[in-house]
C-alpha cells in the first residue's frame, strides 16, 4: 500500500509539472506563417460531416510567442469546428508556440444547405486582432441531395432490417417506395443502408444521375425486380461512396455492392461508372439461358476491395466493359452460367496488398462443408464463356483462368482474338486442357503476353497507345463504336478502346 501511495503522488507531481509553463513568451507580432492561405474542405453533402483537415501555424522567430486570440470570424454561429493545440472550440486565447516551432489547427464542418443562401460556404480563422491580425480562409462547397434512410423504431430506436424471401435478415435497409423508383440528375441520391427494389418493380436511373452510398450501404434488386441504368456517352451515371473529398477519391471498400438477387430480371447498365465499393456488382441466378440477367454496355468498374463483378450461376452480356483493380478478381464468373463479353478490358493492377486470383476467373462449381465436416463440391453447367476481342491484363503473371471441375457438367467456352497475360513460370498449369492456348480449338488468334501499352494503369486509364500489340487485331463485330464513341468499323483494336497516340 505504501508503494502504491508513493506511485500516485509521483504521477500527480508529474501531471502538475507537465501543465506548468516554465518558459517566457512575447506577444505574437503579426508574423505567423501558415502551411496554406486557404483551406479547401472539398465538397460535402448537406448535414454530413466533412473529413478533418489540418493547418500548420509556424513561429519562425527566435522567441517563444503567445497568440492572444484565435477565432472563427463568424464566431459561435460558424458551421466550422476547430481544434487548436489539442483543444476543441471556436475561440481560443493565449496559445503558445515555442521559438522555431509550430502548432496544428484541425478543421471540420457540417452544413445544412437549406439554412444557407450560398452553397459555397466560407469563413475565416483570425489570428490576433487589430493591426496584427492575420487570417486563413476556409471554403466548402455544400451539395443538396435526396437521402434514402432505413426506417427506425420510434421507441427502441432500432434501425430496420430487410426481410428477403420472407425471412428476416441483418441487412439494414428498406424497400423503395413507388415515388422513389426514378433517380435523376437534379440532385444526387445518397443511400444509407441497403435500398431494395421490390418484386415486379423497376428502378430507373436516368442519364447524369449520381448515386452515393454511405459505409455498409448499397442497392439490392430483389427477385422479379429490375434495374435500368440509362447513362449516355456524355452524361454518365456514377455509383460511388458519399465522401466527396479528394482524399477519398481512390479508396476502395467505402460501400457495399449492387446486388442483383436470384430471380431479378432484364437488368441493364449503360454508360456508367461504378467505383470504390467492396463488390461492384454481385449477381445471382441463371434466369433465362437466352435472355441475359444483366446487360452491360459502355460501363467502367474500378477499385473494389474484393471483386469488380462476382457472378454466380447467372447470364451476363457485356460490350465495351472496363473492369479495373480489385482485391481478388476483376471478374469472377462462378458456378457455371452464361457469359458473353465483347470488346472488353479486364485490367487488374491492385496495389493495396497481395492478390491471389487472376483478373478473370471462370469456373463451374462451388464448395461447402456438410454436416459430417466433409468438403463437398457441386458443379453447374457452364453453358457459355465467350470472350471476343478482350484484354486480360494486370500485375500478376497469371491473369486468366478457366477452372473446370470435370464431372460431366457442361464447360463451353470460346476465346477469340484476345490478349492474355499468362506467364506460367512454374508450369503450375501444365497439362490443363482449358489453359492450353496452342493446342485447343476453343482458342483462336490469341496474343499471349503481348504489350497492351495502357496509358496509365495506376490511374485506371486503360486506353491503349500506338505501341500496343492489340492494334488492328480484333474481329469485326456489330459493336463498331468504342467506349469513348470512336468509330472502329474498320481495323478494330482489341479491348474497349481504339488506340490513340499519347502526348508526352
Amino acid at each position: 500500500m505504501r508503494y502504491f501511495i508513493s506511485f500516485v503522488i509521483c504521477i500527480a507531481l508529474i501531471s502538475v509539472s507537465s501543465c506548468r509553463k516554465d518558459f517566457s513568451t512575447i506577444e505574437s507580432f503579426g508574423a505567423l506563417e501558415f502551411s496554406k492561405d486557404t483551406v479547401f474542405l472539398d465538397t460535402v453533402f448537406t448535414n454530413i460531416g466533412s473529413a478533418t483537415y489540418n493547418l500548420k501555424v509556424y513561429n519562425r522567430s527566435n522567441n517563444a510567442i503567445t497568440i492572444p486570440y484565435i477565432t472563427l470570424e463568424k464566431g459561435n454561429s460558424s458551421n466550422y469546428r476547430l481544434n487548436v493545440d489539442g483543444i476543441a472550440g471556436k475561440t481560443f486565447n493565449n496559445i503558445d508556440i515555442l521559438a522555431k516551432d509550430s502548432i496544428y489547427v484541425f478543421i471540420e464542418t457540417t452544413v445544412d444547405v437549406s439554412a444557407e443562401t450560398n452553397p459555397l460556404y466560407t469563413d475565416r480563422i483570425l489570428f490576433d486582432n487589430g493591426d496584427k491580425e492575420q487570417n486563413v480562409d476556409l471554403v466548402t462547397l455544400v451539395e443538396d441531395a435526396n437521402f434514402i434512410y432505413p426506417g427506425k423504431d420510434a421507441i427502441s430506436m432500432k434501425i430496420d432490417s430487410l426481410t428477403l424471401d420472407g425471412e428476416p435478415t441483418t441487412i439494414k435497409g428498406r424497400f423503395l417506395n413507388d415515388d422513389e423508383l426514378i433517380f435523376n440528375k437534379t440532385k444526387p441520391t445518397v443511400i444509407y443502408g441497403y435500398a431494395a427494389v421490390p418484386a415486379n418493380k423497376t428502378l430507373t436511373i436516368e442519364a447524369g444521375a449520381r448515386v452515393h452510398f454511405h459505409d455498409n450501404s448499397g442497392l439490392i434488386v430483389d427477385n422479379k425486380a429490375t434495374l435500368k441504368v440509362n447513362g449516355t456517352l456524355n452524361d454518365k451515371v456514377i455509383f460511388e461512396g458519399d465522401r466527396l473529398e479528394n482524399s477519398f477519391s481512390e479508396i476502395p471498400g467505402q460501400w457495399g455492392t449492387l446486388w442483383m438477387r436470384a430471380g431479378s430480371t432484364e437488368n441493364e447498365i449503360k454508360n456508367t461508372i461504378i467505383k470504390n465499393g467492396i463488390i461492384g456488382i454481385l449477381i445471382d441466378s441463371i434466369g433465362s439461358s437466352t435472355s441475359p440477367t444483366l446487360k452491360l454496355e459502355n460501363t467502367e468498374i474500378y477499385n473494389h476491395s474484393n471483386f469488380g463483378i462476382l457472378a454466380r450461376e447467372t447470364n451476363i452480356e457485356g460490350n465495351n466493359v472496363v473492369i479495373g483493380s480489385a482485391g481478388q478478381a476483376s471478374l469472377a464468373a462462378t458456378i457455371g452460367g452464361t457469359y458473353n463479353f465483347t470488346h472488353s478490358t479486364f485490367a487488374n493492377y491492385w496495389n493495396n496488398g497481395i492478390r491471389q486470383l487472376p483478373a478473370v476467373l471462370v469456373n463451374n462449381f462451388f464448395t461447402y462443408t456438410n454436416e459430417s465436416g466433409e468438403e463437398i463440391a457441386e458443379t453447374r453447367d457452364l453453358k457459355a464463356a465467350n470472350f471476343t476481342n478482350c484484354i486480360f491484363e494486370g500485375n500478376n503473371n497469371i491473369e486468366f483462368i478457366l477452372d473446370n471441375l470435370n464431372n460431366g457438367s457442361l464447360f463451353n467456352y470460346a476465346i477469340k482474338n484476345c490478349m492474355i497475360r499468362f506467364n506460367d513460370t512454374n508450369n503450375s498449369f501444365e497439362g490443363i486442357t482449358e489453359l492450353d492456348f496452342n493446342n485447343n480449338t476453343n482458342y483462336s488468334d490469341i496474343i499471349l503476353n503481348g504489350n497492351a501499352n495502357f496509358k496509365d494503369t495506376q490511374k485506371s486509364n486503360f486506353i491503349i497507345g500506338e505501341n500496343s500489340d492489340a492494334i488492328n487485331k480484333a474481329l469485326s463485330t456489330p459493336f463498331n463504336i468504342d467506349i469513348l464513341g470512336v468509330d472502329r468499323t474498320s481495323n478494330p483494336d482489341i479491348g474497349a478502346y481504339q488506340h490513340i497516340i499519347f502526348n508526352d
